[in-house]
């Protein structure tokens, strides 16, 4: 493990403060999930004994390293002559707004027993780095110190660190699925389109399934859907919300074909000239565009519920993702007149000014309200 004590008393004796709070992050939680450890873990004994608890639960785990650098810290810094302690804090296991929110409510309880003028941040990487800032909403940050693990480089852990992937590969399911299972499908399908002939009809599937299982990796569209799916009442209510917007969506599709005058289709024999025809394509969406957006609305409702019943704190964005819905209606309707009757593409601007004030105005209340909000909770905590 490698520390920049040098680094520490530069950027300490630079400053003005004199009792200073070292602050061991731990964003993600691994000593909460891990050893069972209730944050903030305050004292330099408290310390020792949380990181000595993740080590002997997850010896590989570098935050246990990390707080023992922040205990380094803290002594030099006594040793010095300052007046200092030493704590660890930390977020939630799915880091993002709520892993900051955690933590800076455990850096003010432990700032309601040290009363210090700065702080010290240690930390094993930039994820846990992110949160300085939020830190120095509250407390000065007077230096940021990166703990570096010093591993072998020899020839045999490289192939012992290369064989343990290999395992991870083998035997987990998590990765096993991907890594193993879609290339086992391509080949099976590959050595059976060998024996009956069919080469080039069956590469076009294997294509097609390795794109597939690419979009779905990249989208991360497998854990969405196990998240959406999950046998809760949000997630029946996601499912059931999800499953009619789409089926109200597809719906769209033969209403807007009915909404086409038959004469413009008979006297066009040919898909492109079908397709470039600027007056049947706008009858198409002028039909299928209500149900298209109610479609769209049921999905999108169905989120803010889910949100609001499970207590998630997202329905600014789940509201206003319905108000810009509704706001774009007026704009799109009025875009497939231009299209059917000719108009002026002038007539486009009013529904289009009028959208973008709804919204404007929509979003002002809403992020209005939930300052208000926040500025209560702060006040009570």
């Amino acid at each position: 493990m490698s520390q920049k004590s040098s680094k520490v008393e530069n950027d300490v004796s630079a400053a003005t403060s004199n009792k200073l709070l070292v602050i061991c992050i731990d964003r993600d939680n691994d000593v909460g999930e891990k050893a069972g450890i209730i944050t903030p873990v305050i004292g330099r004994d408290a310390c020792i004994d949380a990181a000595l608890r993740l080590a002997l639960e997850d010896p590989e785990d570098a935050d246990s390293n990390s707080i023992f650098a922040a205990i380094k810290t803290y002594e030099d810094l006594i040793s010095k002559g300052y007046q200092a302690e030493v704590i660890t804090v930390a977020g939630v296991k799915s880091k993002g707004v709520q892993a900051d929110e955690k933590i800076l409510k455990e850096t003010k309880k432990a700032l309601e027993k040290f009363s210090a003028n700065g702080a010290v941040i240690v930390s094993d990487g930039e994820d846990d780095e992110s949160v300085v800032p939020v830190i120095q909403n509250i407390l000065p940050v007077i230096s940021v110190q990166r703990v570096v693990m010093k591993v072998s480089r020899s020839v045999e852990y490289s192939y012992a660190v290369f064989g343990k992937y290999l395992k991870m590969i083998a035997y987990d399911a998590k990765y096993s699925k991907f890594f193993l299972g879609v290339p086992g499908i391509l080949l099976l399908i590959g050595g059976v389109a060998t024996v009956v002939g069919y080469t080039a009809e069956i590469t076009a599937i294997l294509v097609s399934i390795l794109g597939g299982a690419f979009l779905i990796r990249a989208f991360d569209i497998d854990r969405a859907w196990s998240n959406w799916a999950k046998p809760t009442p949000m997630g029946f209510i996601r499912i059931f919300t999800m499953v009619t917007g789409i089926l109200l969506m597809l719906s769209s599709v033969p209403a807007g074909v009915n909404a086409i005058d038959e004469e413009l289709l008979k006297s066009e024999t040919e898909i492109l000239l079908i397709f470039s025809n600027e007056v049947i394509i706008g009858q198409f969406i002028s039909g299928a565009l209500p149900i298209l957006w109610i479609g769209m609305g049921a999905i999108f409702a169905g989120i803010l519920l889910s949100n609001w019943i499970g207590g998630i704190p997202r329905q600014i964005s789940d509201i206003l993702r319905i108000v810009v819905l509704a706001s774009l209606y007026p704009t799109v309707f009025q875009f497939t007149n231009i299209m059917i009757n000719d108009e002026s593409s002038f007539t486009l601007i009013p529904p289009l000014l009028g959208g973008l004030a709804v919204t404007l105005i929509s979003a002002t209340i809403l992020f209005k309200k939930y300052r208000k909000h926040k500025n209560q909770e702060m006040i009570s905590d």
